[in-house]
């Protein structure tokens, strides 16, 4: 059962996204049938979000490289949970999720999606 405070905090985390963020978009590629090929199948969801740089002492050069975004996404009305290899349309420009995560602290509710783009290439 889903706890309500976690339902209030998704609510406090939608407003504030969709304060202080923009209209974006997620899309999923999905691979073409292995049997009988075909195109990639893009599909796009529409969704808020807030892109940040990453502070200068958060840059290691290995897992968070400059010109990484953190990514807040807000999780009321969006149909998909965003993974490692989608890739998210943000400031103009396109970045692929390389690591993520859900913040599903009773392990039903998403809060908020927090991912890391790198420009997608």
């Amino acid at each position: 059962m889903a706890n309500p405070i976690y339902a209030r905090l998704q609510a406090t985390a939608q407003r504030l996204i969709a304060k202080y963020g923009q209209s974006a978009t997620v899309k999923r590629i999905t691979p073409p049938d292995p049997v009988y090929g075909g195109e990639p199948v893009v599909t796009s969801y529409p969704a808020t979000l807030v892109p940040m740089a990453y502070e200068a002492r958060y840059i290691d050069g290995t897992v968070i490289q400059t010109g990484d975004m953190q990514i807040y996404i807000s999780a009321v009305g969006l149909s998909i949970e965003p993974t490692v290899g989608d890739v998210v349309t943000a400031n103009g420009a396109d970045y692929a999720i390389i690591n993520g995560d859900p913040n599903k602290y009773d392990g039903i509710t998403p809060v908020v999606f927090i991912v890391q783009g790198r420009i997608a290439a």
